[in-house]
């Protein structure tokens, strides 16, 4: 093949290219996109989208809306584009070696500033790496900036500080606009009775007075102006023409001034031409995924898994058409019924059927907007999940393409399209799509039907995927002699004889023409004998068929939805049983922590207070009864610490299958079925959940717990135990007489704390003061029972027996 036939063959698939778009009106979703987008190239440039021609760049589109949409979500206000002006035009024209006016160089400024402040928000390569790329090699010319700053005020107009001469020369025309104002002020009171208006007026650039026509020879100067009924004349007095003068030569020095400053600062903006094409650039990359991100948010579309692997299936769940979701949200449009398309890797072929006016086309559409939107990175408006191949090609014949001016029938319009078509495929490598409408229609059925099928049988080999619309019942048949081929219809509800736009896959459809007719009130005579003729050549039965299908479908897909709405069910009831055994675990953990914390506190504040008491009794100062409370204190804080008064009574509870249990974990109640062979597990029913659980994690529902009673060792000795005498002996007496209360305190408690026997202490009679003493003191000891005068024999009132409990 020669150069020149390949040029023509790929301009040849450039047309039949740019006539898909068209025929999907990618151009109207385009000028939606743009309606995001927030300057005026953005908006420029959305309505003139490239479509990527490789993987690579689509994937970088994709990751640089999603990348983008994460943070413009993220700020509050979202990212601002303020200050960012088109300065395309500017730049080319400084290059040139043109010279721009103040305004648009404060513009080059803004947009350098702007750049700047955009640079710190969106680069962070750790959490956006593919959009930080953008401004690795960014310039954002911070010299030219102040530069430009400095010289110019808001409004465009060049700063007298933007040079010593301009300022030099704005305050000479300052001074000498002042006193030419004074003059004409003073005219204007010696004159008075002659002005027809007290203000100073201005004719051609030149101040002056509003005189009456009368009066004209009594004030010299030159006439500039005079009012239509020639009542009024404008004159410039003599005495201010040559301040005048002097003024405008200031003037013109200055206007050359500031065009000599604003020369060299387009200079300085032509010198940095390519820094400031690419900072442009960049910005408007940024710009357009942000334009990309917004609109898919609104959108609200999920970004898509894209590969480059041919056999990558089409997965596209509930996808809404854009342009259909637009015309419902902004002109009051009908609800827009979404469309599903999964297509295994071992298909190449589908033939949706189904009525007039029930989708077909719009299904088409839908698929191949969805595939170019997907090319050029943006949102896809459907379920989670959705993955696809990337496409080379989208290739369309869709309506029709009857021409008076090219002599073309429908027919033969759908024909030259076609051979663009196959002409793009023949070309091009990589995978396509390729979407027909009405395959075979507008010539002879039988014809038309061989066309159809041999075309596709075509496509199958050469395409990634084919999607055809057809009313012809042959090509329903393909699925059953190629595997590579799928049936698809569009609903048509028999009830209220209308469609249900809705996409079904696996079965084909009825074109419920008649049905269609009578709805739109075609004549009945008319309808009952095509019936009458329909019903002899057997197509009846097919539709039949096809029928019992579709009602087949429908249950199965009722049966189907109960199942997932159980699953659903099923699911939740796990999650919720999960999430309390979680709770409950994590409660005991924190119970056991806080207990563990609190006895740990209780430890060191013990340890603390001892040593405190320990520290106090060792104080030289200490007297008697330091001593005396010092030991009644250490002797509460040994009590109540004392571990071997706490006696936790523990019930001993087996169960047994049948017996009803409350799992701790859980909060359930369920049914004991069965117990393992050590005892240690237990099986139990929980409402439609078995499970086997430990025999620790169960109690009864009056909140026993379950355990193993300890073994019982029986032991016989034939010695006797012997049993604690009350008899006084030499160990469990002790003699206070002669102490002081305290002394005798801290001599008896520590008697009491090696002895479990009464306890026999000698006070004697005297004044009784240490006797009463003692005894309001072991009154206040907890372990104490009692406190007894002893017998006649051991010493009487003068010696007392200390009981213990």
């Amino acid at each position: 093949m020669s150069f020149q036939q390949k040029s023509l063959n790929l301009c040849v698939a450039d047309i039949a290219f740019e006539e898909t778009l068209n025929l999907l009106e990618w151009p109207r979703l385009c000028e939606q996109l743009a309606s995001f987008a927030s300057t005026v190239q953005g908006k420029r440039q959305c309505c003139i989208t490239s479509i990527p021609i490789d993987f690579e760049t689509s994937s970088r589109y994709l990751s640089e809306t999603i990348e983008l949409g994460e943070l413009d979500q993220e700020l509050e206000g979202g990212l601002s584009f303020r200050g960012v002006f088109d300065i395309d035009n500017i730049i080319a024209r400084c290059a040139k070696g043109g010279v721009v006016s103040g305004l648009e160089l404060l513009q080059v400024a803004q947009t350098l500033r702007s750049s700047r402040r955009l640079r710190r928000q969106i680069e962070q390569p750790q959490i956006r790496p593919i959009i930080s790329e953008l401004f690795v090699n960014l310039s954002t010319l911070p010299e030219l900036q102040q530069l430009l700053e400095f010289g110019l005020e808001e409004g465009g107009r060049v700063a007298d500080r933007a040079s010593e001469e301009l300022t030099s020369l704005r305050k000479k025309a300052l001074g000498l606009r002042m006193e030419r104002r004074d003059c004409l002020k003073n005219l204007m009171r010696r004159y008075s009775s002659y002005l027809q208006d007290n203000v100073i007026a201005e004719r051609n650039d030149r101040p002056v007075l509003v005189l009456k026509a009368n009066a004209i020879e009594r004030v010299l100067g030159i006439v500039h102006d005079k009012s239509a009924s020639g009542n009024t004349v404008y004159i410039e007095p003599k005495s201010v023409i040559a301040l005048g003068n002097q003024i405008s030569v200031l003037e013109v020095k200055i206007l050359v001034e500031e065009q000599r400053l604003l020369a060299r600062w387009s200079n300085e903006v032509a010198i940095n031409f390519q820094a400031l094409r690419n900072l442009y650039e960049i910005l408007l990359k940024v710009d357009l995924a942000l334009a990309r991100a917004r609109y898919g948010n609104w959108l609200g579309g999920v970004a898509p898994r894209i590969t480059a692997d041919f056999d990558t299936p089409f997965i596209i769940r509930e996808f809404r058409h854009p342009l259909l979701v637009w015309q419902a949200r902004n002109e009051q449009g009908h609800a827009v019924v979404p469309i599903t398309l999964e297509v295994s890797s071992d298909l190449r072929v589908v033939a949706i059927t189904g009525p007039n006016t029930g989708g077909k086309t719009v299904a088409l559409k839908s698929i191949g907007l969805a595939i170019v939107m997907a090319r050029v990175g943006l949102l896809l408006p459907c379920l989670e999940g959705a993955s696809l191949p990337w496409c080379n090609q989208v290739l369309a014949d869709i309506g029709d393409e009857q021409s008076l001016q090219q002599n073309l029938s429908t027919f033969s319009g759908h024909i030259v399209r076609i051979t663009r078509i196959l002409n793009a495929l023949a070309t091009r490598s990589g995978p396509s799509i390729v979407l027909l409408d009405e395959l075979g229609a507008g010539t002879d059925p039988t014809e038309g039907t061989a066309l159809a099928i041999a075309l596709l049988k075509v496509l199958a080999d050469r395409a990634r995927l084919t999607i055809a619309t057809t009313h012809f019942g042959e090509l329903k048949a393909l699925k059953y002699n190629d595997s590579r081929f799928e049936n698809a219809s569009v609903g048509f509800n028999s009830e209220t004889m209308r469609p249900t736009y809705h996409l079904h896959w696996g079965i084909p459809g009825r074109s419920n023409a008649l049905a269609i007719a009578i709805r739109l009130g075609f004549d009945q005579a008319i309808t009952d004998h095509a019936l009458e003729l329909i019903n002899g050549t057997g197509e009846k039965n097919v539709n039949d068929v096809i029928q019992g299908l579709e009602i087949q479908r429908q249950k199965q897909q009722k049966a189907a939805e109960q199942a997932a709405t159980l699953l659903a069910r099923t699911e939740l009831l796990h999650e919720e049983i999960m999430s309390r055994w979680e709770k409950q675990r994590q409660k005991s953990k924190e119970f056991q922590h806080k207990g563990r914390q609190e006895l740990e506190i209780s430890i060191r504040e013990g340890q603390k207070e001892v040593r405190e008491l320990i520290r106090r009794l060792r104080d030289r100062s200490a007297d008697g009864e330091i001593a005396r409370k010092t030991g009644q204190r250490l002797k509460r804080i040994e009590v109540s610490n004392d571990s071997s008064r706490i006696n936790e009574v523990i019930k001993y509870w087996l169960p047994k299958v049948g017996d009803r249990v409350r799992l701790i974990s859980l909060g359930k109640s369920g049914q004991v079925i069965g117990v393992s062979d050590d005892g240690k597990s237990l099986t139990v029913l929980c409402g439609i959940f078995r499970s086997i659980v430990p025999l620790r994690d169960v109690e009864s529902l009056d909140g026993c717990k379950p355990s193993f009673s300890e073994p019982v060792v029986n032991v016989s000795t034939r010695v006797p135990m012997k049993k604690t005498s009350p008899v006084r002996t030499k160990n469990n007496t002790i003699d206070v007489r002669g102490l002081r209360v305290y002394e005798a305190e801290a001599a008896v408690e520590e008697k009491l704390r090696n002895t479990v026997s009464p306890l026999w202490v000698i006070h004697g009679i005297g004044t009784g003061r240490l006797k009463r003493g003692l005894i309001e003191w072991l009154q206040t000891l907890d372990y104490v029972d009692k406190v007894t005068s002893a017998d006649q024999k051991d010493g009487g009132s003068g010696c007392s027996i200390i009981w213990l409990k």
